[in-house]
């Protein structure tokens, strides 16, 4: 069983690419089913982070590849495949 509070703590990393995306900053539920449909990283700094960052990047759970104790390992292969929110 894993809570959401437990998500949040968990850095998201880019398979692809190794790019270390964020922590989880909020998550995307389908009210109807109940299930989770994906999860929310902070977009990246604009300017070398100082003035504000980009929208929030939407990562779909089926770019999810393993969610383990430290970390959740996602594929993508770039950030134009990610919605953002």
């Amino acid at each position: 069983m894993l809570k959401t509070s437990d998500l949040k703590l968990k850095e998201v990393i880019n398979v692809i690419d190794g790019k270390r995306l964020g922590n989880i900053t909020d998550i995307e539920i389908d009210v109807e089913t109940g299930r989770l449909t994906a999860i929310v990283v902070p977009g990246v700094g604009k300017f070398l982070g100082l003035f504000g960052r980009n929208e929030d990047v939407v990562i779909p759970w089926d770019k999810i590849n393993k969610i383990g104790m430290d970390v959740i390992l996602v594929e993508a292969g770039s950030f134009g495949e990610l919605k953002h929110g």
